[in-house]
């Protein structure tokens, strides 16, 4: 499974310190877990054949090997503390969409 967040930064927040605390602390707290595949953090740059600003500043997607085992490392203290840093950036509340591969056989 993978979850994909959608997030807008403060419109005060700066997005270099964002990027530089996102490198530093979010990346290697969530790629650590034991739960995760994999995770990245992608900075939306525009839209495809549009001049027109993107919806939304930042796309996380989370690929989860285990969730009852996800559910448990973010209940950790040192996730709950990534978890509030992340919230102090945001611009509104992040979208977290639970999704899953199509199988094509």
């Amino acid at each position: 499974m993978k979850i994909i967040v959608l997030f807008n930064l403060r419109p005060d927040a700066d997005r270099a310190e964002y990027e530089a605390w996102a490198k530093a602390r979010d990346l290697p707290g969530v790629r650590a877990l034991p739960s995760i595949d994999d995770f990245n953090i992608y900075r939306a740059t525009g839209l495809l054949g549009s001049e027109d600003k993107p919806p939304f500043d930042y796309i996380e997607i989370i690929d989860i090997a285990d969730m009852d085992g996800f559910w448990k490392d973010i209940a950790t203290d040192a996730s709950t503390q990534v978890a509030a840093e992340f919230r102090a950036w945001l611009g509104g509340p992040p979208f977290f969409m639970l999704t899953e591969a199509l199988s094509l056989a």
